[in-house]
């Protein structure tokens, strides 16, 4: 007795089950996206965009106050109104005609590069040893790097005039170098053993069992995978020095030889205040910092969590 063939119908075909499944499968595929993308510009987001905005407004309206007043002209410069009938544009160059300014940026040229140089010259071995060196007292040398960081220049300011003035220093470029260099210090080799201290020391170990000596891992192996903290350090300890003032302002006392900070101040009578002047040059003294933050800001992030992370 011979049994009848089973009917053969699309709905019974695997085929055609495992192509109906796919397709449902699809369906609910492009579902979840439609609902992830409602999901993305919820009200949540949405909030915390407007809020980002808002705080980055607060933070770029002081910024723009001072582009505007800087190209205000000089009859307009007690009115109300927000923006002035005209932009005068020789505001930017009489700065450079009527004051030392052109001076003044120089010597802070002059002073942040050699400072910044002489922190990375002093600070690179002396993190390198203190992270791969285990040796006495290593706790309490990191400890007196970060209480030295509480000291501020204006605490100590007369007992360095009193130094520069004895070792007839006053007025010289060296001054500001060796002084910033000296404050900036501390910074530079706490951030440089946290970075280091998180470099595995077996690819050191590896290069030198190469044939490559000590000093040719550091500079080989270590110091370019130490870069963003070095990177990090540097910037820190050029901003600083550019920014320093009260030092500045104490150990140089002839105009052309202060820093652009002090030279700024200058636009400052005892009876009146230039603020045309004074916020053009304002503008010039911020263009090299921020040019050079924004070429090396995504270091200075990864530099600054070094070490957090084991």
């Amino acid at each position: 007795m011979t049994l009848p063939a089973p009917s053969h119908t699309p709905e019974n075909d695997p085929v055609t089950k495992q192509a109906g499944g796919n397709k449902k499968t699809g369906n609910n595929h492009s579902g979840g996206k439609s609902a992830a993308k409602r999901r993305k510009y919820g009200p949540r987001t949405l909030v915390t965009a407007a809020s980002a905005w808002m705080l980055a407004v607060i933070f770029i309206a002081p910024y723009l106050e001072m582009i505007i007043t800087a190209l205000r002209p000089a009859d307009e410069l007690r009115d109300r109104t927000y923006l002035p009938t005209s932009f005068e544009w020789n505001n930017l160059t009489d700065v450079w005609k009527e004051s030392t300014l052109g001076d003044n940026l120089q010597v802070t040229l002059l002073i942040a590069g050699g400072a910044t140089l002489l922190v990375l010259l002093v600070s690179l071995p002396a993190a390198y040893y203190t992270a791969r060196v285990r040796y006495r007292g290593r706790k309490a040398f990191l400890l007196l790097v970060l209480v030295t960081q509480m000291f501020q220049p204006t605490a100590l300011l007369i007992g360095l005039y009193r130094e520069f003035h004895q070792l007839d220093m006053l007025n010289s470029t060296w001054t500001l170098i060796l002084a910033n260099g000296a404050f900036n210090l501390a910074f530079a080799i706490w951030i440089l053993t946290a970075y280091i201290s998180s470099i595995p020391a077996e690819l050191e170990e590896a290069a030198m069992v190469d044939g490559t000596g000590r000093f040719g891992a550091l500079f080989r192996v270590t110091l370019p995978l130490a870069m963003p903290g070095v990177v990090t350090a540097l910037i820190f300890t050029f901003i600083s020095t550019w920014n320093e003032f009260v030092m500045g302002l104490t150990l140089m006392t002839e105009p052309e030889k202060q820093p652009l900070t002090v030279g700024i101040n200058n636009f400052i009578g005892n009876y009146t205040v230039e603020w045309n002047y004074l916020f053009a040059a304002s503008v010039v003294a911020i263009i090299p910092v921020v040019v050079l933050f924004a070429f090396i800001e995504r270091h200075v992030v990864s530099g600054l969590t070094a070490g957090s992370v084991k």
